[in-house]
């Protein structure tokens, strides 16, 4: 399955379907300007909530829910998503959120409505569909968003309650061995249960607080139709306050990671793509973010690595107990094992310091 079996939409899957009546009589009640009639097809991309996309005659519209079925305490935080992209619309590149329903009267579950933004998505972070004297800007636009994201006054945007900025990467730390470990469905890994030992006992010093996006990834990102600038950032579920290093090391995961089963750059030729390493692309942002360097980007990687391991290990869990949203989620899940493995590959990097 290539990059662009996840591209676009499609028949709303089993198990997804909407009440597209009940729906368009919401939509005519809170969404401003809304006129039926309405179609609603689903987005193939995506993990963890269903997404949908609305065509009415004037405008398009995107839908968020929540996933049917047994959910884990404090997953698919769609309330936090559409709070976050409120604030920040105006601020930062975010789509506008219309609606949010915390009735599950309506669809089933609690959703928001927000706008379609037009424009590209990339699934593959060897951009191959642009040619190699372009990507550098794309690249450029990714690094210069998320840092001007880290630029952020939250307290000015109303967010000072969104999260609890102290203490972020060990309470990080706790949530997800949580929930990797609340996820019995899904069975146990050696090298997840060895990173829940060691990462605890190896947190750097806590940096001043920021918003984080939490899935900064090039997937998560609409770029402009035919230029190299992020029109808007998607998929806000994991967002809070916290230290934005463990955001940048996230997305500069990619150097680390092979090309499947999510973006990756690991064991390509970053010359030949004109793609900019992996210290230039540290560099960039910590010029950006006035840094010196991040002497602990090891650790943020293992942690980060840990992470993903266990999203893809509840993916997993829930694929077998027959609630996954994506098309993706059986790949995903068979991935399990490799990327926790990596994660432990980099504690051992920052263990051995030169």
């Amino acid at each position: 399955m290539g990059a662009d079996d996840f591209v676009g939409t499609s028949v709303v899957r089993p198990g997804h379907e909407i009440d597209e009546g009940r729906l368009t009589q919401w939509c005519a009640q809170n969404v401003d300007g809304f006129q039926g009639p309405l179609t609603v097809t689903q987005f193939r991309g995506g993990q963890s909530n269903p997404t949908y996309k609305l065509t009415t005659p004037d405008a398009l519209y995107v839908l968020r829910r929540k996933p049917t079925g047994k959910l884990l305490k404090g997953a698919h935080a769609i309330e936090r998503e559409a709070q976050v992209m409120r604030a920040l619309c105006g601020q930062f590149p975010v789509p506008r959120v219309y609606a949010f329903s915390p009735d599950e009267q309506v669809i089933g579950t609690p959703f928001y409505i927000m706008s379609y933004v037009e424009g590209r998505i990339f699934w593959d972070a060897r951009l191959p569909h642009l040619d190699a004297p372009s990507r550098p800007a794309y690249f450029d636009a990714m690094n210069e968003t998320l840092a001007r994201l880290h630029g952020i006054d939250y307290a000015e945007l109303g967010l000072s309650g969104f999260g609890r900025p102290e203490n972020y990467v060990m309470r990080q730390i706790e949530r997800w061995s949580k929930q990797y470990q609340a996820d019995a469905d899904a069975g146990r890994d050696p090298n997840m249960d060895r990173l829940i030992e060691w990462l605890p006992n190896h947190v750097p010093p806590e940096q001043q607080a920021r918003i984080v996006h939490g899935d900064f990834r090039i997937d998560n990102l609409v770029f402009h139709p035919t230029e190299p600038h992020v029109c808007a950032v998607l998929d806000w579920e994991l967002a809070t306050l916290g230290d934005p290093l463990v955001d940048f090391a996230y997305h500069a995961m990619m150097y680390r990671m092979a090309p499947t089963p999510i973006a990756g750059l690991r064991g390509e030729d970053l010359n030949a793509l004109n793609i900019p390493s992996e210290s230039e692309y540290v560099a960039r942002y910590c010029r950006r973010t006035g840094r010196k360097g991040i002497p602990d980007l090891d650790f943020y990687m293992a942690f980060n690595l840990f992470r993903i391991a266990a999203i893809f290990h509840g993916i997993k869990g829930r694929m077998l107990r027959g609630t996954a949203v994506s098309t993706r989620a059986g790949s995903l899940a068979a991935a399990v094992a490799s990327m926790a493995q990596l994660a432990w590959h980099q504690a051992n990097r920052a263990t051995v310091k030169p």
